[in-house]
């Protein structure tokens, strides 16, 4: 499958992770079967815009926020980029850590 699939099934894997959810409990949400949801998270699957609004849906995930920072595919993958599929597979409480450490850091440069 493509890379956009990969990408795209990636992102959605990570956000299920972070919301706590099972590949079933997700499937459950957004009205689908587990097995696609298992093939969409591998890039198996090119999910149609209507699946991918169930499934978003049931993530409570608008498509902008969920589409942001994602590379293009002619692109190749830009270190931002990088570190924001790093941290969005972070609970929200890691996130707000990292958040913190990086505030920190950016002071630290400007000084």
């Amino acid at each position: 499958m493509n890379s956009i699939s990969k990408t795209v099934g990636a992102r959605i894997r990570a956000y299920r992770l972070q919301q706590g959810f099972t590949q079933e409990e997700l499937a459950e949400r957004a009205s689908l079967h587990n097995t696609y949801i298992g093939q969409a998270e591998r890039g198996e699957k090119n999910l149609t815009i209507a699946s991918l609004e169930k499934i978003l849906s049931a993530l409570n995930i608008s498509f902008s926020d969920f589409f942001a920072y994602m590379p293009s595919s002619d692109q190749s993958t830009s270190i931002a980029s990088e570190c924001y599929e790093l941290i969005s597979k972070k609970s929200e409480k890691e996130q707000k850590i990292i958040k913190t450490i990086l505030e920190n850091i950016d002071l630290l440069l400007n000084q």
